[in-house]
């Protein structure tokens, strides 16, 4: 029987692994990360590397290593001057994933991998039986669920109906296909909006319009530094009502921001008219011969040929059977919002732990980002 079972291999399950083998709680053959995906990161690289992004967003402490500094450290003897970004030394998208890589390298990650996909979940004889479809089955003392709450991403009516007339013209930003022809739009206003504009203006200026029901919302962080410590989560972890902490998380999160250097490089491609903004909101389309015709509430109309959404994830929680029945069969704690009411542990239920979106009532507002892959892998390797 195995140690660990961690379900999601993305930043956060990586994360949770990683140290799990660096501060030897488990040996790598006691330990299995089981992800749809054939590697560690997948699909954080490929929605990355897709948008163009080339600075994370994230300081040069936050990473998946046990040690803060682990990746300024791995700069200074592999990167170069740039590979640090601004005042909170933001590192390059290549730098950070290279040190992930590295990382995998040291723990031997990928021999915990197995590709698959979790159909059911069930408490049997004081361990976790997890049963994949593929039929393949596992046995653990302890579980991680680090896969978030569901994977369904958010498109509007109109959007699903102009996929489903011209599927090969309209994708979202994190599964599209690359760029064909234009012109070009990109729904959405915040960060993978931001990035993906910019990469289609250099590769087709002119051709390029960015559709946003708000002016740019600029932020550093999608959350102020201080719900990273005492300052701000002192008061969170003193609210006893769930409520309070759902509407605290709502009201801290800057959705749909980007940082400044961002909105500098935004507004430079509008000077040279590489792209077009338009802050208006699409309520109906029209397809004739290829093109699609966006009729805008103010009653403009915009021409596309391809149209990209950036318009992140659907926020429905528990949408996954698996998740749904392990609740009720376990009778988890739940908050009125669905999600998951657990220990300072991150504990949901004995040997049962969560990362990601599910811990953010315990974490914060921090929760789903890099740095809160990291407190969750300290708290739950700390047992």
């Amino acid at each position: 029987m195995l140690k660990w079972i961690i379900l999601g291999g993305g930043i956060h399950g990586s994360t949770i692994a990683s140290h799990l083998i660096k501060k030897k709680k488990v040996t790598p053959d006691q330990i299995r990360i089981i992800d749809p995906n054939a590697e560690p990161l997948a699909e954080w690289k490929k929605r990355t590397g897709f948008i163009d992004m080339p600075y994370l967003r994230s300081p040069g402490v936050h990473h998946l290593d046990t040690d803060p500094f682990s990746l300024k450290a791995y700069g200074k003897k592999h990167g170069t001057e740039t590979d640090f970004y601004g005042i909170y030394s933001r590192p390059s998208l290549y730098l950070f994933n290279e040190h992930c890589d590295q990382l995998f390298s040291e723990t031997t990650l990928k021999e915990c991998w197995y590709q698959g996909t979790a159909e059911k979940v069930i408490r049997k004889n004081h361990a976790w039986l997890v049963t994949l479809k593929d039929q393949a089955t596992f046995e653990s003392e302890n579980l991680v669920i680090a896969t978030g709450p569901n994977r369904k991403l958010h498109v509007p009516d109109w959007g699903q109906t102009a996929k489903e007339m011209a599927p090969a013209q309209v994708s979202h930003v994190f599964e599209a296909a690359p760029p064909n022809k234009g012109p070009f739009v990109v729904i959405g206003g915040g960060i993978s909006a931001a990035h993906l504009v910019i990469r289609l203006s250099k590769e087709f200026p002119g051709q390029v319009t960015q559709i946003t029901r708000h002016p740019y919302r600029v932020h550093a962080f999608d959350s102020d530094p201080g719900w990273l410590g005492p300052k701000y989560m002192d008061g969170f972890k003193k609210l006893n009502d769930y409520r309070l902490r759902r509407d605290t998380i709502t009201e801290a999160r800057h959705r749909g921001s980007i940082p400044s250097d961002l909105q500098n490089r935004l507004h430079w491609l509008q000077k040279e008219q590489a792209y077009q903004l338009v802050i208006d909101e699409t309520e109906a389309f029209t397809y004739e011969q290829g093109t699609f015709t966006l009729q805008q509430k103010s009653g403009k109309q915009i021409e596309a040929n391809t149209i990209y959404f950036a318009t992140g994830f659907s926020r429905e929680l528990m949408d996954t059977p698996w998740l749904r029945d392990l609740v009720q069969d376990q009778k988890l704690k739940c908050a009125h919002c669905g999600f998951p009411v657990v220990k300072e542990d991150l504990s949901w239920c004995d040997h049962l732990y969560v990362s990601g979106p599910l811990a953010e009532l315990e974490l914060g507002p921090s929760s789903r980002n890099i740095i809160g892959a990291m407190k969750a892998a300290e708290r739950i390797t700390a047992i």
